[in-house]
């Protein structure tokens, strides 16, 4: 009920992005499952993003994008972030995925993402505890 009431408080264009959030989410969630990561990242990162992104661009991108998250199953942080690149890129804001793995974890291997601008991180939480591995630009 909470939710309900938060989501019909939000303004129209705040409405409209969250929807267009849900179908990008949704559509790069599909994409990973049917095709390889390279192949998605080259198709979201083929437009040409080289503008410094605002911190209000960056909060409404997080914003979005977890909400909708939230909302798509199995919306993993690599699929947060590739959606968050994408819909940066769409307004020409650069952006790079970070991937990393989480130190001290024994036998088992674990892999976190997570979606940098600049110096800002717009998706992912704290890069504590992780070792870099690589990071994907545009």
């Amino acid at each position: 009920m909470r939710n309900l009431s938060r989501l019909l408080s939000l303004s129209g264009a705040e409405m409209l992005f969250l929807a267009r959030c849900v179908v990008v989410v949704a559509a790069v969630r599909l994409g990973l499952t049917l095709f390889s990561f390279n192949r998605v990242r080259r198709l979201v990162t083929r437009l040409d993003a080289r503008e410094v992104a605002s911190v209000a661009d960056l909060r409404r991108v997080a914003w979005g994008v977890a909400a909708a998250a939230r909302l798509v199953p199995y919306a993993s942080c690599l699929t947060q972030a590739l959606s968050g690149q994408y819909l940066l890129a769409r307004g020409g804001k650069a952006s790079n995925i970070r991937i990393g793995i989480e130190q001290n974890t024994g036998a088992e291997l674990k892999a976190h993402a997570w979606l940098m601008s600049g110096s800002h991180i717009v998706l992912g939480g704290s890069l504590a505890g992780f070792a870099h591995l690589v990071d994907h630009g545009q």
